[in-house]
């Protein structure tokens, strides 16, 4: 039987189990866009500051969305009452893989059987997290990896392994009407998109600073004055530079750090060298579709 939408969504709640500092954000993006959230979390302090944060800062999300309509929210210490009728559950509880384990067999148990169940993990891919469940209910299981609403309203969605595709774009769909920007890995991947470019940057600075290359406050400001403000972006400079210059600059850091080639120049040779693909400066194009090109 095919995956469909949760029956009248638009009129159920979306709950979110965890009232701290995300899960509170999380709550006023959705409230914002019209929708009732109950959220549960076992603290009473918690769920009081929940509900100051939303009452002292729902306008700035309300100015995100085109909604005309504010949902309630509502706090609960009991978990089945929270996530009684809700078309959308999103856990947000400590990044701990065991008790997200054992909240995800909990909701099996507790939430409406088309309900999709959604983890907030930054840490772990919500593939680890379903080895108490069915194999029905884990196509209703997915990533939807929050930054830090309102600041940063992007949302990474990915797939647990079975996720039945249409839940992917229905939420993106979701997500937008929310003020946020979803974004979609293709598969699975431990740190998803931004976790991994950030993981990169972070590897190579504190290798800078180790070899005593450079001190934390001059790379600070290169980064600055060099990534920052020129607004450079990875694969539009990379085809700027020209991906065969670039395979050549990488294959003399493979030869003297001895790295593997294999997702670097061996993937830029098979998948653009080889075809013509050098980047801006080639009809054929790059990393980037190239709109408008002849």
């Amino acid at each position: 039987m095919s995956w469909e939408p949760p029956k009248d969504f638009t009129s159920r709640p979306v709950a979110l189990l965890g009232a701290g500092v995300l899960g509170r954000r999380i709550a006023c993006t959705w409230s914002a866009a019209g929708y009732d959230v109950q959220i549960r979390d076992p603290s009473p302090e918690q769920r009081e500051q929940c509900l100051q944060y939303v009452k002292e800062n729902m306008e700035v999300y309300k100015n995100m969305t085109s909604s005309e309509k504010t949902g309630s929210v509502r706090v609960f210490e009991d978990l089945e009452t929270a996530v009684s009728n809700a078309w959308l559950v999103i856990e947000a509880v400590p990044e701990k893989l065991e008790l997200k384990i054992e909240t995800f067999a909990a909701l099996e148990a507790l939430a409406s059987n088309d309900s999709i169940l959604a983890t907030n993990s930054s840490s772990y891919k919500s593939s680890e997290m379903i080895t108490k469940i069915s194999e029905s209910t884990k196509r209703r299981v997915l990533n939807t990896h929050y930054m830090m609403p309102p600041r940063n309203m992007v949302v990474e969605l990915m797939t647990d392994g079975f996720t039945t595709p249409k839940i992917l774009p229905f939420m993106v769909e979701r997500l937008r009407e929310t003020g946020t920007l979803p974004y979609v890995a293709r598969k699975e991947s431990t740190g998803f998109i931004v976790n991994r470019l950030w993981a990169a940057i972070k590897r190579e600075t504190l290798t800078i600073l180790s070899e005593g290359v450079s001190d934390a406050e001059e790379i600070d400001e290169l980064f600055e004055e060099v990534i920052l403000k020129p607004q450079m972006h990875p694969c539009k400079s990379m085809d700027q530079i020209g991906l065969d210059t670039v395979a050549n600059i990488e294959r003399h850091y493979i030869a003297e750090r001895g790295l593997s080639s294999t997702h670097t120049v061996d993937f830029l040779q098979a998948n653009y060298l080889d075809h013509g693909k050098l980047g801006d400066k080639s009809t054929e194009g790059g990393l980037r579709e190239r709109v408008g090109q002849p």
